[in-house]
């Protein structure tokens, strides 16, 4: 049974025709209701998203650069000096 019939063709011309016979009248066609508050809305959404993968982006590369603290190794905030409390050793005499 072919679906391109002569009944079928002739419904599609005259929903076609109507249709555009009511966008020249102007009158909304249904399920396409003109709305000023989508693109409000959805720019919004974009602006928070936007901020919200940049606040991620940041705790990531924060997280990447902070030093492993590896269980077992003292981990002293002075890089400069011997760590406190843990004397330095004696230097021998053969060197």
């Amino acid at each position: 049974m072919p679906i391109f019939t002569k009944k079928n063709a002739l419904i599609g011309y005259l929903t076609l025709q109507a249709i555009q016979s009511k966008r020249r009248r102007g009158i909304p066609l249904p399920g396409r209701k003109s709305s000023s508050w989508r693109l409000p809305l959805l720019l919004g959404l974009g602006i928070m998203s936007a901020g919200v993968l940049a606040l991620l982006v940041a705790v990531m590369l924060r997280r990447h650069r902070e030093p492993e603290h590896l269980e077992g190794y003292a981990v002293s905030g002075n890089s400069e000096g011997p760590i406190e409390g843990i004397p330095e050793p004696e230097p021998s005499a053969a060197a």
